[in-house]
């Protein structure tokens, strides 16, 4: 029987892991001001005096959340995040690139979604890839985690190339997603924000949405920091043809460490997901009957 979630083994496997798949990546930080910008929330998003840190809480009145100041033709996104802690039901704290505010009907969309849930109960970790606003095919993956994510900050971290798209936690690679033909415009082509944000997700986060989010515990506080943005900018106001501009950075992101899956990342990769992922859309014939996805292997 696998071990449980913030068990001594498997937090022993999963250090093993990250000691054997790749040493820490060496990926410049910024400070807010040099990537970001607020989003949303008023004075619910509290920056630290250096610049290097940002507190994002959920109160009954409002969630909060920041953006990129450039879009990105392609690049490596990663931040380390300290979630909330006691009960998180209905919370749901994101860090994900999208650019549904340019593109609303065919927009394209990289998440890393932090679901809550009731006290005593672990947080559940969810990523998906949308593409070409192909909403009604979103495909999700869920997973456990062997460690407590509101006790200390852990990295997460999305590539993003032209062919392949890899999903990290702590320099772990979770999940990877290879562009095919048969995908079409499923796979994420246009330049995209990126965007951090935590909200009331009552409506779905918590068991369907059965347990709601309770503000008797507000606020709910999620840290961000070592924020990372690398990649070619694209100005959002005025954008162009950034393929030709932009192909020498998207090669060098391509070369970088956190693109390359040697045979002992793979295997840490197999690892987690054997161990933790507790859902994946390419087993969900409830949502999607006998559709056979062209990534699902």
């Amino acid at each position: 029987m696998a071990a449980t979630p913030r068990s001594m083994p498997a937090a022993f496997i999963f250090l093993l892991c990250i000691t054997t798949a790749a040493v820490g990546f060496d990926v410049p930080s910024l400070t807010f001001s040099e990537g970001f910008s607020h989003l949303f929330g008023n004075d619910n998003l509290i920056r630290s005096a250096d610049g290097r840190s940002v507190r994002l809480s959920l109160n009954r009145y409002s969630g909060s959340g920041f953006i990129s100041s450039d879009l990105y033709d392609h690049g490596f996104f990663s931040a380390s995040i300290k979630l909330p802690s006691e009960y998180t039901a209905g919370v749901v704290v994101a860090f994900y690139t999208s650019n549904g505010d340019i593109h609303p009907w065919t927009h394209d969309e990289l998440d890393f979604e932090f679901l809550g849930n009731v006290r005593e109960k672990d947080w559940r970790i969810q990523t998906n890839v949308f593409g070409n606003g192909s909403t009604t095919r979103g495909r999700e993956e869920r997973y456990l985690v062997p460690f407590d994510p509101t006790q200390e900050a852990h990295r997460y971290s999305i590539l993003w190339t032209p062919d392949t798209i890899i999903f990290y936690i702590d320099d772990i690679p979770i999940r990877e997603v290879v562009r095919t033909d048969d995908m079409g415009g499923e796979f994420p082509a246009k330049p995209m924000s990126v965007y951090a944000t935590i909200w009331d997700g009552s409506a779905w986060a918590t068991s369907y949405g059965r347990i709601k989010i309770d503000y008797k515990y507000e606020p709910y506080v999620a840290d961000f920091s070592h924020l990372a943005l690398l990649g070619c900018r694209v100005d959002p106001i005025q954008q162009v043809d950034s393929a030709d501009r932009c192909a020498e950075a998207v090669e060098e992101l391509m070369s970088a460490d956190y693109a390359i899956l040697t045979p002992m990342k793979r295997a840490a990769m197999r690892r987690f997901r054997e161990r933790y992922m507790i859902y994946s859309f390419c087993y969900d014939q409830h949502r999607y009957g006998n559709v056979t996805f062209p990534d699902c292997d």
